[in-house]
């Protein structure tokens, strides 16, 4: 039972689309990553997706409209539906999914890290 600073976290890297463990809780993981360009459209068959901006902005699309976040604002993406998080210039953002959850869900893609592999800082 440690306080986490997303700050310092965040200070530790700087390569966009590679989320890091900050936290587990009930079968949960708290990520944190930097997004900064397009990411690639995918969805997650059996999860649900929590983005929390904690700085800059970012965009998430969808295939119908899209939603604009800034700091202190979220958006819960439902399992099974297609989306595609843009940054137009670097931001930072906190993940909320389950801890199986693969980051590019049903796509195979360069940015695609399984689940076990990520870092926990």
């Amino acid at each position: 039972m440690e306080k986490v600073n997303l700050a310092d976290k965040l200070a530790t890297f700087e390569d966009p689309w590679v989320p890091k463990v900050v936290g587990e809780l009930n079968g949960q993981y708290v990520k944190v990553a930097k997004f900064e360009g397009e990411y690639v459209w995918h969805h997650h068959a059996d999860e649900d997706e929590l983005f929390l901006v904690v700085e800059g902005r970012i965009r998430i699309l969808f295939r119908d409209r899209e939603v604009a976040l800034g700091p202190g604002e979220f958006c819960i993406v439902p399992r099974g539906v297609e989306h595609k998080p843009v940054a137009d210039r670097k931001s930072s953002v906190l993940l909320f999914e389950p801890a199986a959850t693969r980051n590019t869900g049903n796509v195979d893609h360069g940015y695609t890290i399984e689940a076990k592999e990520l870092e926990r800082i």
